[in-house]
């Protein structure tokens, strides 16, 4: 089964729409409450395409999907929290100066514990760290994924839009700021830039363990001068 991450695009979103995946027209993160009310049904997923859309000619990639056999069965979006109004109504807000916020990660359940949720976060990383200048990625975390109604938050009940602390946890985050429903969850960019160094180091050491070495030099053919050997 072939499986790869590759960047999110505004024709993602349109075949996750397709495929009944109500997270490719939710608006919980793109507006805030007030602007996210005033939108019609039909609307929310052309809404969701045109922020996609300014945020790559802004600021660059905001998203990954993980696609099996060609098919987009998970997704990851990303962006600085200028762009994710609706992170203001955290109690853990605001996310810290030198971060990105990770705001969803979303696999198909047919597909779930088969780790495609850690290619997605190892492909953000991947693309934050060659990109430079960013030290963090944060993301705002339940407690209580299975009670996304407890959440108490303006217009999340009922939705799956904030990211469990268990699968943050199990992937390199850690709290930031505690709160017994939505902490605040950190990954350092540094630790994920030495840890792609020392893999890269071991994989290079390997390969040179396993490499043919030189080939010794051949020594010099001696010649015979006047009776006598003399190496040429």
């Amino acid at each position: 089964m072939s499986r790869k991450v590759v960047s999110l695009t505004v024709d993602h979103l349109a075949e996750l729409e397709e495929s009944g995946d109500r997270c490719a027209s939710c608006l919980f993160w793109q507006l805030d409450p007030v602007r996210r009310d005033r939108v019609p049904e039909e609307r929310a997923a052309a809404e969701k395409e045109a922020w996609v859309s300014e945020v790559l000619r802004d600021w660059g990639s905001c998203g990954r999907v993980v696609l099996v056999e060609g098919r987009p069965v998970g997704w990851a979006i990303y962006a600085p929290e200028a762009y994710v109004p609706g992170a203001a109504g955290f109690p853990t807000a605001p996310v810290s100066p030198d971060a990105v916020l990770l705001t969803t990660v979303h696999v198909d359940a047919a597909y779930a514990g088969g780790g495609l949720g850690r290619m997605l976060i190892q492909g953000m990383a991947r693309d934050l760290v060659e990109r430079g200048g960013i030290g963090a990625v944060e993301a705002f975390a339940t407690t209580r994924p299975d009670r996304p109604d407890r959440l108490r938050v303006p217009g999340l009940p009922g939705c799956g839009c904030v990211v469990p602390a268990g699968f943050l946890g199990s992937v390199g985050f850690k709290t930031q700021r505690a709160h017994p429903l939505t902490p605040r969850m950190r990954m350092n960019l540094r630790a994920a830039l030495s840890w792609r160094d020392e893999v890269e180091a071991a994989i290079g050491k390997l390969v040179g363990a396993v490499r043919p070495g030189p080939r010794p030099a051949r020594p010099p053919t001696p010649t015979r001068v006047g009776g006598t050997s003399r190496a040429s």
